[in-house]
């Protein structure tokens, strides 16, 4: 099997030969390539380069479009910095004074140059490995995307208040979201990852009120489109797993702080659970032997459709043999 029949196999309910490797690779791919972070974040030539250099120096069975949370931020009028080092960051949230949607732009992911650049990366996966390798697109999700753009702190207080412009800034991300989507789709994207990061920060209540409906939206439309939807929540998100477990997803990534048997009892047999090494304890900071007998035990407590996977981005300056023996065939 190659990359992308083993990938399939295990969300089509298929026997893949072992389980399909997707580890989160961004700055760790850059320096892999002897490139800086920065030009990863802003060159999706350098992006592709990488991807494409890991997963055959390390047997990776997917190849990803992910880079950084601020795409779309920059499309909405953000003011995102490049800095060679640390990638990008955003030096004036467009909300942070005020939520007034007139003060946003419409990004579109066919002229806003951060966007763009995404999409010409799922272009060029599909020119180079269409068929070898599954192709991973990105967005932020509603609630992240809403973060980024009024700042953490502001968003949560406006949830609590519950008036009408926080629920217009989320469909708006929402929106957003499903058109960002729908261009990587066009461009070769057989799967689209979900990153909502700020959801585990808030209660289940929230999540059920605010979160939820605008995730199961963006899940159906990038059904719609042909693709696969993998959702990404870092932290602790039991709390959350009634909620998660009705979006109808197809993978989902489990952090190191949850419990797999407890994710598996929570969303059935047929979601693909990728996860769930320490990324530092587990990944970084081990010794090769002990790397995969924590993959083993994942897959053993996972009990269903896997993917190898840490429970979020492995960290730059992991030694290569951890990363050799973290994608070691089981």
């Amino acid at each position: 099997m190659n990359g992308y029949e083993r990938y399939f196999a295990t969300l089509d309910g298929g026997t893949p030969d072992h389980p399909a490797r997707t580890p989160i690779l961004m700055r760790w791919a850059a320096e892999h390539i002897g490139q800086a972070y920065g030009a990863f974040v802003s060159d999706h030539r350098v992006l592709v380069e990488a991807n494409l250099r890991c997963a055959r120096d390390l047997g990776i069975d997917q190849v990803s479009a992910i880079s950084d949370p601020l795409r779309e931020t920059a499309g909405f009028g953000g003011k995102v910095a490049i800095h060679p080092q640390t990638g990008a960051s955003c030096e004036e949230p467009p909300l942070a004074a005020a939520l007034d949607l007139a003060l946003l732009q419409r990004p579109d992911p066919a002229s806003s140059l951060r966007m763009r650049d995404r999409v010409e990366a799922v272009r060029l996966f599909k020119a180079k490995v269409g068929g070898e390798y599954s192709i991973l697109g990105w967005v932020e999700g509603p609630l992240a995307e809403a973060a980024d753009l009024r700042r953490m702190d502001n968003l949560f207080m406006d949830l609590f208040d519950g008036d009408e412009e926080v629920a217009a800034l989320l469909d708006v991300c929402t929106d957003v979201a499903i058109d960002f989507a729908r261009a990587q789709v066009e461009a070769g994207a057989d799967t689209i990852g979900v990153g909502d990061a700020a959801a585990s920060q808030i209660s289940a209540d929230l999540y059920e009120e605010w979160v939820w409906p605008r995730e199961k939206r963006l899940v159906e439309a990038i059904h719609a489109m042909g693709a696969r939807v993998k959702l990404h929540i870092c932290g602790n998100i039991t709390h959350l797993l009634p909620g998660i477990a009705r979006l109808g997803l197809d993978v989902l990534d489990v952090d190191h702080l949850v419990d797999l048997a407890t994710v598996r009892a929570a969303v059935g047999p047929k979601v693909a659970l990728a996860g769930n090494v320490d990324p530092v304890k587990g990944v970084m900071q081990a010794r090769p032997d002990a790397i995969r007998t924590a993959v083993a035990a994942c897959r053993e407590r996972a009990a269903g459709p896997f993917l190898v996977n840490a429970g979020c981005e492995i960290p730059a300056g992991t030694p290569l043999e951890n990363l050799r023996a973290f994608c070691q065939p089981l």
